[in-house]
């Protein structure tokens, strides 16, 4: 099963979703906003791709953060400013058993999925 992890008015998620959709790709949407983030696959995510590749450093919500968060930080904090800022996850965040995916590239998510 595939679950793409986003935000519903996020471009990127859209462009994602709906290529999934056009090529007849099932999966299941995990709405940050409303669900927030699954602590247990965040850290996995970063276990995987490291937090410095998940935090949005061009997100509104880090341009918010405190200066000293963003002078000191490591992967104990990035982890917490994630769960507690879903949206400074980057977008869309797609997993299978087997595959995750940072972004949507359509060549990559063609690669991998079709």
């Amino acid at each position: 099963m595939i679950t793409l992890y986003g935000i519903p008015n996020c471009d990127t998620v859209k462009k994602a979703r709906q290529w999934l959709d056009n090529n007849h790709i099932e999966y299941q949407f995990h709405d940050y906003k409303k669900q927030g983030v699954p602590e247990k696959q965040l850290k996995q995510w970063v276990k995987v791709t490291g937090w410095e590749i998940l935090l949005n450093k061009r997100s509104t919500t880090w341009r918010t953060l405190d200066e000293s968060l963003k002078v000191s930080l490591d992967e104990k904090q990035a982890i917490q400013i994630m769960l507690d800022n879903p949206s400074i996850i980057k977008r869309p965040v797609l997993e299978t058993d087997s595959i995750l995916k940072i972004g949507f590239s359509e060549k990559n998510y063609k690669a991998s999925l079709a």
